[in-house]
């Protein structure tokens, strides 16, 4: 076995220079133009060329043409749709999703995916009529979306990157169905999807300012787990070990390496208490999902009628946003997808033995686009993996001698020649990126 160890840079993928092309005042133009929509509610006109969902729907698919112009036609558009009734919706209604394609020069069937939502709405999820500007939630992370397509469009990458700008989130988490079930029936190696939602604010609406951290959630055990794996979890841990987890650790330690960015402050739940967004549906169907959001939400600003009551203005206008850290998560969102774009997949790890011995023996399987891999070794109580593997290796095996299993989570990342390196896979049940293999 070739064994090694290897400096922390080759590991922690650098935030690239491009990031830095993304620009406050096209976010800030973005947002204006959604406002400008009135409502975009998902049961609005879709037929209207100046106000609704539809208007706001083509605007996007607008943009997408003109990125895709300016990069030699690297973008393919497309428009997942369904029809979905439920508790918001009381009739059937179109959900459609706009999105572009930047296709992976060497594994394109990889992809990673970053979204937001273009829907709005106002204190009454049902209102249609009344103006709701969404400006925040989700304007942000719409605009965050279509600038990612102008950055990175400009650049080349071996695995496939996706911008989606999806519908009827307000209503039932709609859009992220549609998207999901989309990357499902393409049979897509999902490598991460990032949901950008409510990202361009730094005020509270108690006054309360942090613009310099960025929410990231992240499940911990699997949605799409059944009950062998729970009970192999109970049994053995990995509870703390889902892709999901593993990919915002990976993103702290990314944001680590830029000291002028943001830092990430993990939140280990799926979503907020009570809320939900549209990752979850990729999770339920087991691909690795987060959602940024911002460190302090504002919520006289979000989901409200337009007013001011008491001294206290009400409504998700831009006025209440900050574009200069809606910037800073959207450079993080860009190296995130540079950097897992570059890398190959995750390796599928597993411990070979370890149980009443006094070695630890790991196999994974290979992936396309890896060169080598580093194994990782963390003790059972440690929130993060460590700054340095315990080896490096071209073999698809590694032994620990004196390691003893008990007291320790183990892992595995993929490297590309060029040093780009995937997120960490945990070694135990459930813990490789992709829906689970089921017999």
């Amino acid at each position: 076995m070739k064994r090694f160890l290897i400096c922390l840079p080759l590991m922690i993928a650098a935030i690239p220079a491009h990031a830095e092309d993304v620009s406050p005042a096209r976010l800030r133009a973005d947002v204006e133009t959604l406002v400008g929509f009135g409502t975009r509610h998902t049961m609005s006109s879709d037929s209207d060329p100046h106000r609704g969902i539809g208007a706001a729907r083509a605007w996007a698919q607008a943009q997408f043409r003109a990125i895709g112009a300016q990069c030699g036609g690297c973008l393919t558009l497309a428009l997942p749709e369904a029809s979905f009734t439920g508790k918001r919706l009381p009739t059937p209604t179109k959900i459609v999703d706009v999105v572009a394609i930047q296709r992976g020069s060497e594994r394109p069937d990889e992809v990673v995916i970053v979204a937001g939502h273009i829907d709005s709405r106002v204190s009454d999820v049902m209102d249609i009529t009344h103006d709701a500007p969404g400006a925040n939630d989700d304007g942000s992370g719409t605009a965050l979306v279509i600038e990612a397509a102008r950055v990175l469009s400009q650049r080349r990458f071996p695995s496939t990157i996706v911008y989606a700008v999806l519908s009827g989130e307000e209503q039932g988490l709609y859009g992220g169905k549609v998207l999901a079930d989309y990357a499902k029936a393409r049979g897509w190696r999902v490598k991460a999807m990032f949901n950008n939602d409510i990202v361009g604010n730094s005020r509270g609406s108690d006054g309360v300012v942090d613009d310099t951290h960025v929410r990231v959630f992240s499940e911990g055990p699997r949605a799409d787990a059944d009950a062998a794996l729970s009970a192999a979890q109970r049994a053995i841990g990995g509870e703390n070990e889902s892709p999901s987890r593993n990919l915002s650790r990976w993103l702290a330690g990314l944001a680590g390496q830029d000291r002028k960015g943001l830092e990430v402050r993990q939140v280990w739940r799926a979503d907020r208490m009570g809320r939900g967004g549209d990752h979850l549906p990729f999770e339920q169907l087991g691909f690795p999902a987060v959602r940024f959001s911002v460190a302090i939400e504002n919520y006289d600003r979000q989901h409200q009628d337009l007013r001011t009551e008491g001294g206290r203005v009400y409504g998700d206008t831009v006025e209440a946003m900050d574009f200069a850290y809606l910037a800073g998560v959207t450079r993080l969102n860009v190296a995130g997808l540079a950097a897992l774009a570059r890398a190959p997949m995750p390796p599928a790890a597993a411990v070979k033995t370890a149980a009443l011995q006094t070695s630890t023996e790991l196999d994974w399987k290979p992936v396309p686009g890896a060169a080598r891999y580093a194994v990782w070794q963390r003790a059972t109580d440690a929130p993060g993996w460590p700054a340095r593997p315990v080896l490096e290796t071209a073999d698809l095996h590694a032994t620990l001698p004196g390691v003893r299993g008990d007291d320790w989570f183990f892992g595995v990342s993929a490297i590309a020649a060029d040093g780009s390196a995937s997120p960490i896979a945990s070694a135990v049940p459930g813990g490789a990126f992709g829906p689970l293999e089921r017999p």
